[in-house]
Order: structure tokens, then sequence, then C-alpha cells
């Protein structure tokens, strides 16, 4: 049996703060990486690395959308031939000059809700008949038309292919969407949709209620993901575990055994078999990405308890093959490839983990 550990910011982003690995003991993880053969790859996002991983080809944006609506989906509903565009809900916070995203890792939202929102800005454009310049005016099934399928992850599906390119949610987040919007010769078009939503959900009732309950208003919504599914999807794993909807649809796309991820190595050895498994652990990758220092550093130490630990003892009873740890950041995309054999390399010295950082 073979592993592939999926863990976005393992380490701290922030090169010159070395003193948030203070303290940390982490002999497990430390072990692992101090017998690994390693290995540097430029930067990507986790979407982008997932999309990779499964041979999926970039379009003129990462085609998530088609992927997530496998999971999301209701009824008879296909995902068919057709070009779909994510479109999720977000806060948007203004800061002199600048105007900053906040996804749904930072506030909650439920489908009824979801759908709420969703009938305001339906309302609103189809009122003015709005259509995407590529898809004509005759046809009254090409008006936008936004999904709420999931809470936080909503639909768009056009026609034809919209001329435009768009920045991955994950990537903008904490960030001013003025350096992130859509861009291509339908950028206008697109960049306006964004302003208006922006301006019917201000002050909105929906959203004033949010706020007296003391709750971040959705007064916006970010377009990403967008493309048609792909021909080719190819799995290098049989088994997929994950909290995240992408990994868990790209399994699905390929026929392949997918489930939510376990607590813990033992919750995860009860229910496994032979096999290429991937474990997406994403609970460092907000918190990296919001500067949550001290949620970090709790999050470290639970995957240093709850995977590595026991991961490294499974290891040395061979009852692993092989175990590949992929992280990645802003800055690179790094590997570490250990086998059983590896453990008895005496001459690789396990050292601190903040020495692995860059």
């Amino acid at each position: 049996m073979n592993l592939h550990l999926f863990v976005p910011n393992l380490f701290w982003p922030d090169s010159t703060f070395p003193e948030i690995y203070q303290d940390l003991s982490l002999p497990a993880i430390e072990m692992l990486l101090a017998k690994s053969s390693q290995f540097k790859n430029e930067s990507q996002g986790v979407e982008a690395w997932l999309c990779n991983a499964f041979s999926v080809e970039k379009q003129q944006d990462w085609p998530v959308a088609p992927f997530t609506l496998l999971a999301d989906k209701i009824g008879n509903m296909e995902v068919g031939n057709g070009y779909w565009l994510r479109v999720d809900p977000v806060h948007l916070l203004v800061e002199h000059d600048q105007v900053l995203l906040a996804d749904s890792r930072t506030f909650r939202i439920s489908l009824e809700e979801a759908r709420k929102f969703a009938d305001v800005i339906n309302k609103y454009f189809t009122e003015d008949a709005l259509h995407p310049p590529s898809c004509g005016t005759g046809d009254k099934r090409r008006m936008i038309t936004f999904l709420p399928l999931y809470a936080d992850r909503w639909y768009l599906c056009i026609a034809r292919t919209p001329l435009i390119h768009t920045q991955l949610l994950s990537e903008v987040a904490v960030k001013n969407i003025n350096n992130f919007l859509p861009f291509g010769a339908e950028k206008i078009f697109w960049s306006g949709i964004l302003n208006e939503i922006q301006m019917l959900l201000h002050e909105h009732p929906l959203n004033q209620a949010r706020e007296e309950r003391g709750e971040s208003a959705l007064n916006g919504v970010w377009f990403w993901g967008g493309g048609v599914m792909p021909k080719i999807v190819i799995s290098p794993y049989t088994h997929v575990w994950s909290n995240d909807v992408l990994p868990c649809a790209l399994a699905m796309a390929c026929g392949n055994s997918y489930a939510a991820l376990p607590t813990n190595v033992k919750a995860w050895q009860q229910s496994i078999t032979s096999g290429r498994h991937l474990v997406f652990l994403d609970s460092l990758h907000g918190k990296s990405q919001y500067g949550d220092a001290y949620g970090w550093r709790e999050s470290l130490k639970e995957l240093e308890r709850d995977w590595f630990d026991p991961l490294l003892a499974i290891l040395k009873k061979g009852l692993i093959n092989q175990i590949v740890i992929t992280t990645i950041n802003k800055d690179y995309a790094r590997s570490f490839s250990i086998t059983r054999s590896n453990l008895c390399k005496f001459w690789r010295v396990k050292r601190s983990f903040s020495t692995y950082v860059g």
C-alpha cells in the first residue's frame, strides 16, 4: 500500500517569522522528513495541484466547476458539455483604497439562506434580461441564472465559453480583489456584473439581518474555476480521503473510491484496503492564509499526534510501502518520499522542523 499525503502550507508562509516554530514538539514529522528523498517544484495553487494530479489540463481556468458540480448536482441535473462557472458568495471588506476578500472559511451560511440571496440576484438580472456577450439574446435559457446547489458553492451555466480568465478563489482570499478581477475580451461585462451584485447586496435586508446576528455580510460573489468537463481524467490513486469537495469529485469522475477524511490514522486503518491512497490534510491551509499563527501551530500539533506519529509507526512495521508528503505554498511545491528502507539510512540525521523552511 502506498500513501500520498497532500498537506498545503505545512510550513508557515512567512520565513521572516521563525519564532512560530519555537517549542513545537514534532519528532515524527521531523523523522519522516529527515529520512526522505526531497523534490522541489514551482509553486501552484491547491486546485491546480489537484487537477494536475488527475491529469486535468488547464482550460481558460482550471475547470473546477464541472467537477464539483458532480458532487453538488441534484435530481436529474447533468453536467453535460456546457460551460460551468463557480459563483461563490464572499464577504468584501473595504480598507483604505483596497477591497479585501474573505471566503466561506470565515463565515457561515445555510443552504436556505443561500437560496434567498440567489433569488434576489436572479430576480434583478431577469428583469434586465441580461445575457453574456458570447451568447446572444435570442434564448431566455441563456440569461444569467445563479444556482446555489450548496450553501457556499454556487454555479452559473453558460451556453458558450465566455471570453474571460478568472483567478482561483483560494488564491484571492485576504487580498485586494482589484488585482484579481476577470480579464480577457469580456472583462468589462463580467467585472460589471460583480460590481452590480455588490451594489445590490449592500445594505440589503438579508445582510442587515446577518449583521444584527453578529455575522459577516455576504456582499459579493466571486467568479472562478470555469470550464467544461474534460474528456480525459486519470487517477493515480485507487482511494481518495478528503473533507474538501474537489478531490472527491475528481475521484468520482474517475469512478474511484472516495470518502470523508477520518479523524486520525486509527480510524483510517479500519477502513482501508490495499492500493494507492491520497489523503488531503487541509487544516493548515486556511489558518496560514488568514494569518492565524496560533491556530496553525495547534493544527500542526494535531497532525503530528493524529497522523504523522502513527504513520511513522506503521511504516516501521512495514504495513505501508511508501509515504509521500507533498506541501505547497506561494513560493514552491515540495515533496518528501520515504520507504521503510529509508529509515535505516543513519546518515540522514533528524533535525529541527524549521530547517526545512524555504
